[in-house]
């Protein structure tokens, strides 16, 4: 039978963790985006949502949705609750 390397499994911890942290990165700069553009129609006079709103808030989702299944299972259960 095979012991798991220990450094090696929490090497792979932390790229999960480097990634996790890039990809909420991400997620904040497509929420800046998101308000950018909403900004920008109210100060033009719109009274609708960019049409790209939809595609930006739908990326946003999709990375956050990422960025949670790379947690690890304590940070997950904090955030669950």
């Amino acid at each position: 039978m095979r012991v798991p390397n220990l450094d090696c499994a929490a090497m792979h911890d932390q790229r999960f963790d480097n990634i996790r942290e890039r990809l909420e990165t991400i997620a904040d700069e497509l929420a800046d985006l998101s308000l950018e553009h909403l900004r920008r129609s109210i100060d033009e006079g719109g009274d609708q949502l960019p049409l790209d709103e939809k595609r930006v808030s739908r990326a946003r989702r999709a990375v956050l949705k990422a960025a949670d299944i790379l947690s690890t299972d304590d940070r997950r259960a904090a955030f669950d609750d």
